[in-house]
């Protein structure tokens, strides 16, 4: 029987750029699918009173270089040689999410996203600049036009704050957040136990 991980996900994590680009390894070794569930990662800090790392642990002596030099470790581990820190780093990333639940409903979510990490964690483009993203969007294929005027409906905001709440309410902090079931795991660096789990 095929088992589902949902994936807590936002743009705005160079952690979920990194996952994302070896979900489809975990898949061929597993069996599993990995369902995107598009998420605000500042709703989720702002409903659980959680920060970005660099705030919250910027003043802990050898934290930020330990931290690093981890994700430098997972990097060469997969060969994920076209990550770069996005100079603009952070980007805003609710004009993003909003597109990919434009994408998810109109059937082509994982398009989006394959398009959309690039830009940001291998290109660095500064997408939430509206025009630079308009340009991302019509580099990519996609209907620029569209995508922009559809990620201010209503119902797609609702669906990013509906989506951002279930999340907090399953017990996200942060992203990337994995489910299997009702197991959760935190951090690129829980796939090994999200496999497990999946085993």
């Amino acid at each position: 029987m095929s088992k589902t991980v949902d994936f807590i996900f936002d743009f705005a994590s160079p952690n979920a750029y990194l996952v994302h680009k070896i979900v489809p390894e975990i898949e061929a070794r597993t069996g599993a699918s990995f369902n995107y569930i598009p998420c605000l990662l500042g709703g989720i800090f702002k409903a659980t009173g959680n920060q970005a790392p660099m705030i919250a642990f910027g003043d802990i002596k050898n934290k930020p270089e330990y931290e690093a030099l981890e994700m430098q470790r997972f990097i060469a581990r997969h060969n994920l040689t076209d990550f770069k820190m996005n100079p603009h780093f952070p980007v805003i990333s609710l004009m993003l999410v909003r597109g990919a639940l434009v994408a998810e409903r109109d059937g082509y979510l994982m398009k989006y996203i394959d398009a959309m990490v690039d830009a940001m964690w291998e290109q660095g483009l500064k997408l939430d600049d509206p025009e630079v993203l308009h340009k991302a969007y019509a580099d990519a294929g996609f209907d620029a036009d569209k995508i922009m005027t559809d990620m201010s409906d209503d119902a797609i905001k609702a669906k990013l704050m509906e989506n951002t709440n279930a999340a907090v309410a399953r017990g996200a902090f942060g992203i990337p957040t994995f489910f299997v079931g009702d197991e959760i795991f935190f951090g690129k660096e829980r796939l090994g136990q999200v496999e497990d789990m999946l085993a």
